[in-house]
């Protein structure tokens, strides 16, 4: 059977074992403090049953047990004092080692669910959308947390209570106690299903939360957008419907919680009833004391407590059982680039790369098809192509964002599936067309490429993509960059995009559109960043715009996953049909003057920076 078709519970137990295993010393004194604590339960009402059979005797009463005296009193006092203290005590020890173990386990959890999202394809993180990701990983770990903290040991507690009072009140007397075994198997008869519902209520809830949270981040990431084009009121309504599934589904989950909790004192409440007539009768028979009737009731309000309780707690187990079920099913995500168990780790790899006959699909449809490249150590090697021709995979690969292909890919002469995820980052350095800059100051973000580099490394990067003047400017290396960069125009945010990839002293500098959205002198002065680092290292240059490739040694020319052209750029004018719409479309639309040399293009404005 598939880890998903098993039970909620079974499958949050699983998904959490490795991250409770490492504290099985602090769980075993948990549990030991929490069995103290029920035997200090059972002998609470002892001093009580004493008590009360002693002062029936001294007034006469024909009971098996000594009259009671000042010092008996004294001492019944005392004890039900050191007693209720060591209960005290143990349920603090108790509480705080499963707490401990709980929020070490979130965090453990937490941590690794991270790791496992961060490993997971791009095609993957196209199709899901982060803010319900960023849910699983946040709320529903802490959701699951209440296993082990807010619910899960409260009800072993109780279980415990409920099976040693079950005993006790046995051995005091069987008729009674048998009215309490029927009203546990009632409460057990009705919480099974009721719970599933509260579960199935509960995932359905966690669902449209994530749906919320990703309604929530989409219109406040596009509000630039909404606000341009009067589209509050349409954000507002789609954000109302989720907020309103998720409501919908909440309260269904807590109407099943009610419903069992509302059973469960009406068995409670019967059985009580039972328990108080037949112990009266009892008493009047003489086949109990009044004591011993005591003795019995405040052992029935015991174990008729963890019946309460366990109903409130099995709602709370099932909401966090529906959100192990999110957290697994993220983890049961195969990562489609997996490390190798011998990874290659040579001392220097070159950037020449090799693609030989390589094929690739993707939901069974075929990206790449025997495609065939040769990439040199040093110098540029350019990709062009409409949109969707596969150029992107093609530096998806080298970068080892994807998997699964057939063929030969070489990095450096060795198979690429046999370097570490790690090493590929050491190797292959990838701009896109719209890098990812982090909140901070321009020095933080580039020295996430090497943090070793001095400053006057970082402003010899700045300057070699014309940056340095402008941040002179302003607070120089500390000037700060907002999240993702916002206040920076795009030609800024890309040239420093382009500064940090050039700090990574890496083999092979890939280009994914790292100009498409950019202005002309943006794009310029990334271009003479770009054949001034070719000199020294392999430069991919993936782009639409066809000026910047003119004076490539090679560019190839990929058409629905095809290679149907390859050579340089007057040898592709004249034997590549598919080049040669491209560039007639392009200069066409461009106004280019003449093969290599672009125009004037008015109306593209200056650089936003000066």
């Amino acid at each position: 059977m598939a880890d998903r078709d098993k039970p909620s519970m079974r499958r949050s137990l699983k998904l959490v074992a490795p991250d409770v295993a490492p504290h099985r010393a602090l769980i075993l004194f948990g549990v030991l403090a929490l069995l103290l604590e029920v035997a200090f339960r059972v002998l609470e009402p002892w001093p009580l049953k004493i008590v009360v059979d002693a002062v029936t005797a001294f007034r006469g009463a024909k009971v098996s047990h000594q009259p009671a005296s000042v010092e008996l009193l004294i001492g019944c006092g005392v004890a039900l004092l050191l007693i209720v203290g060591l209960r005290a005590l143990s349920n603090y020890l108790a509480t705080i080692c499963f707490a401990l173990v709980g929020s070490r386990a979130a965090t453990s959890l937490r941590a690794r669910v991270f790791r496992h999202v961060q490993g997971l394809s791009q095609q993957f993180h196209a199709r899901n959308r982060s803010a319900d990701t960023v849910q699983r990983i946040v709320g529903d770990v802490a959701r699951m947390q209440e296993v082990a903290i807010t619910a899960g040991m409260p009800l072993l507690a109780n279980v415990a209570t409920l099976l040693v009072m079950v005993v006790v009140m046995f051995v005091l007397d069987p008729l009674l106690a048998s009215v309490v075994l029927v009203a546990v198997v009632a409460f057990a008869v009705t919480s099974g299903p009721t719970s599933r519902k509260i579960t199935a209520a509960s995932r359905q809830t966690r669902k449209g939360e994530g749906q919320l949270a990703n309604t929530a981040q989409e219109s406040l990431a596009s509000i630039r957008v909404v606000q341009a084009y009067g589209l509050e009121n349409l954000v507002e309504e789609n954000f109302t419907s989720a907020n309103r599934t998720s409501l919908r589904e909440g309260v269904r989950s807590r109407r099943y919680a009610a419903r069992l909790e509302r059973t469960t004192d009406v068995i409670v409440g019967l059985a009580t009833a039972i328990v108080l007539v037949g112990g009266g009768l009892r008493v009047m028979q003489g086949a109990m004391s009044p004591g011993d009737l005591v003795l019995f009731i405040t052992y029935l309000r015991t174990t008729m407590k963890p019946l309460r309780d366990m109903a409130k707690y099995t709602g709370r187990i099932a909401r966090a059982s529906a959100s192990g079920e999110r957290v697994a099913d993220l983890m049961e995500i195969t990562p489609d680039v997996v490390t190798p168990d011998e990874p290659v780790r040579p001392d220097v790899v070159t950037g020449a790369v090799r693609f030989d006959r390589v094929v690739t699909e993707y939901d069974g449809v075929e990206v790449l098809h025997e495609v065939s490249l040769d990439v040199p150590a040093v110098g540029v090697t350019a990709l062009v192509g409409e949109s969707g021709s596969g150029k992107s995979t093609v530096a998806a690969l080298l970068a080892g964002r994807e998997s699964g292909w057939e063929g030969q890919l070489l990095l450096g002469g060795k198979p690429l599936e046999g370097f570490s995820r790690a090493d590929l980052a050491r190797y292959v350095t990838t701009v896109p067309s719209a890098a990812h800059l982090f909140r901070g100051s321009v020095r933080e973000n580039l020295l996430m490429a090497r943090p070793d580099a001095s400053d006057g490394e970082l402003w010899d990067a700045l300057g070699s993509v014309s940056l340095a003047g402008y941040l002179r400017t302003q607070q120089g290396l500390d000037t700060v960059v907002e999240q993702e960069g916002q206040n920076l125009s795009g030609g800024q945010r890309q040239r420093l995009a382009l500064a940090r990839a050039l700090l990574h002293e890496s083999s092979v500098l890939v280009l994914d559109e790292a100009t498409s959205n950019v202005d002309v002198e943006s794009e310029d002065a990334i271009m003479a960043a770009v054949r001034e680092v070719a000199r020294y290292k392999a430069v991919v240059l993936i782009s639409h715009r066809l000026a910047n490739v003119v004076d490539a040694p090679r560019v190839y020319v990929l058409e629905k996953g095809r290679v149907v052209g390859s050579g340089s750029h007057e040898e592709l004018l004249r034997g590549c049909e598919a080049y040669g719409r491209l560039w007639g479309s392009q200069r066409e639309l461009e106004g280019y003057a003449g093969a290599g040399a672009p125009a004037e293009v008015e109306g593209t404005g200056a650089d936003e920076d000066e």
